[in-house]
């Protein structure tokens, strides 16, 4: 079994003051990826960063809502996280173990702090991983376009030893034509 990751796509990282590089083009890859999963009856994770411990993205404000243009739908589910790494003290292992879920598709932001976290904690963990290359997002960094971190990251994911796991880096499209 395989489940969909979707990592923190709040209205906190996507206002005007925290653009996100292709924000618009990653959502409707990430709808079209969940409704491949919803259509096969895989499982859909929406990953929700509460940051009650930092002050910010509260639990039930408008910056810790999903946005609005993120393809919801009711039997999707969610898990609360606290931390960069979507593992950390939340409840995404054990929901996972109990759909024996073996393999997990990652998309989601921001590409250098959680959807890195994530990768690195699930690899880890033993799962085959697939990151939707063009499927993440993150905003420009001191010296770095977002572009150039998304490479960097790609690259570096595709390197990694794996565990006992696997990891790969693919595009959307590479992706739902071999499902």
């Amino acid at each position: 079994m395989k489940a969909l990751l979707i990592i923190d796509m709040q209205k906190i990282s996507f206002t005007d003051k925290t653009p996100r590089w292709e924000a618009d083009e990653v959502v409707n890859r990430i709808n079209q990826l969940a409704g491949m999963f919803r259509k096969a009856q895989q499982p859909v994770v929406l990953i929700q960063h509460d940051g009650t411990k930092e002050g910010i993205c509260l639990p039930d404000t408008p910056e810790w809502e999903f946005l609005d243009s993120l393809d919801q739908k009711e039997n999707d589910l969610v898990v609360s996280k606290t931390a960069n790494d979507s593992f950390y003290k939340s409840k995404l292992s054990e929901l996972l173990e109990q759909l024996n879920v073996k393999e997990l598709v990652i998309t989601g932001c921001a590409t250098d702090f959680c959807v890195d976290a994530t990768v690195k904690s699930a690899l880890g963990r033993d799962f085959n991983i697939t990151v939707i290359d063009d499927a993440h997002t993150t905003a420009d960094r001191p010296g770095l376009s977002a572009r150039q971190v998304i490479d960097h990251y790609n690259r570096t994911w595709q390197e990694m030893i794996p565990t006992n796991g696997r990891i790969a880096s693919i595009s959307t499209a590479k992706y739902m034509k071999n499902q």
